[in-house]
């Protein structure tokens, strides 16, 4: 009897409006690893509009540095993206290393996942990859699970495609929070950060670069004028950005 009862309410609670089957599932697995950051999800119809766009372009092939991560990212411009804050230093600067930006606003690490389980990595071998991902994960998942969904990417792209060399990059410091929200929220992005950064060997196939100290005051705030709502960059941030990972790009295209 109790049996059927918990049956009759998951079945009822899959057809609630916002429901994360994801979410259910983990919470029911003993395996520790088995949570929404590792469980590739996909978003709603305006995202899979933007998926579907960068899975033509990946099928057009000659793509040789791939940009991946959420809106930080998406903003760097390119073919399928609005006029963001790094569009400029994209097109003259990255473009014609052919780099594509296959990054979306909003996007957590299991969307990351099913993209490139979905189409967005099945044509494609670029050189070089730069992934920037987990913020957007801060709130509702541990730094363990954050590294975790980090990791499953990697592994992913390494599965697809092994000589594709990942430049993966430190979570940026934000300050959208105050008080002790801010202390505990930059104490899990170190955390996420400190582990994320044992995956690098030495540039064989990962690279860790944390750069994300070139966008703090010597006080350690974040000045406006880098990102004024201390979360996304300005096109002074960008600038930052491009100056800070050109190098490691090259390094690993060669």
């Amino acid at each position: 009897m109790l049996r059927s009862l918990s049956l009759v309410v998951l079945v009822f609670a899959l057809f609630l409006p916002g429901f994360d089957a994801g979410s259910l599932r983990a919470d029911q697995k003993d395996n520790p690893k088995n949570h929404s950051a590792v469980q590739p999800a996909p978003r709603d119809a305006g995202w899979m509009k933007r998926h579907d766009k960068f899975v033509e372009i990946a099928k057009r092939g000659d793509i040789e540095v791939l940009f991946v991560g959420d809106s930080i990212t998406d903003a760097w411009g390119g073919e399928g993206h609005g006029k963001g804050g790094g569009a400029d230093i994209f097109e003259k600067e990255f473009k014609p290393k052919k780099a594509a930006n296959f990054g979306i606003g909003g996007d957590r690490t299991q969307h990351v996942l099913w993209r490139l389980q979905n189409g967005e990595f099945d044509s494609i071998q670029p050189k070089a990859l730069m992934l920037m991902i987990g913020t957007n994960n801060i709130g509702g998942n541990t730094a363990d699970e954050i590294a975790d969904g980090i990791e499953a990417i990697v592994a992913e792209i390494n599965k697809r495609s092994p000589k594709t060399k990942v430049l993966l990059l430190a979570i940026f410091p934000r300050a959208t929070a105050k008080g002790a929200a801010l202390e505990a929220q930059t104490a899990k992005i170190n955390a996420v950060n400190a582990r994320i950064a044992k995956i690098d060997d030495g540039g064989k196939k990962v690279k860790f670069l944390n750069i994300g100290k070139k966008f703090l005051a010597e006080d350690g705030s974040i000045p406006k004028e880098i990102m004024p709502d201390q979360l996304h960059l300005s096109g002074k941030g960008y600038r930052i950005w491009a100056d800070a990972v050109s190098p490691a790009l090259e390094e690993l295209m060669k």
